[in-house]
């Protein structure tokens, strides 16, 4: 069986991520996909969700595609998570190129998917804000 991970806020909830994860599991057989938590998103990654973590994962694991969901706490988790779940497949956007590749070292291929044009949650908000 082929495991794949992904990670990511999904907040305001777009074609965009569906596509991702969509991607993702296409690649394995069993897909694990991190939801940051508030918490993680607003110390870690300086973004304030708009929608709340128990939400986002509840439409996460909403999805076909999804197997599994996990809370992401924090950036160190993943190279347990692979060690933990046996992960094949590490999965990112391309947005995040390079910024993974040392999790190569432990044991897993890390692929990074094209973005689905003109769309972001960040897109989203500023058009949000500008209206």
């Amino acid at each position: 069986m082929i495991k794949v991970i992904t990670y990511g806020t999904f907040d305001l909830f777009h074609i965009g991520h569906l596509n991702l994860i969509k991607r993702a599991k296409e690649l394995g057989d069993y897909l694990i996909v991190g939801v940051s938590t508030d918490e993680f998103s607003a110390k870690e990654k300086d973004k304030i969700a708009v929608v709340p973590f128990h939400e986002r994962a509840t439409i996460i694991e909403s999805i076909k595609y999804v197997d599994k969901v996990i809370p992401e706490y924090s950036w160190e988790q993943k190279i347990a998570d692979i060690h933990k779940f046996d992960i094949n497949i590490f999965v990112m956007g391309d947005d995040w190129k390079g910024k993974f590749d040392f999790l190569r070292g432990h044991g897993c291929e890390v692929i990074y998917l094209p973005r689905t044009p003109e769309i972001s949650s960040t897109a989203i908000k500023r058009n949000i804000r500008e209206f």
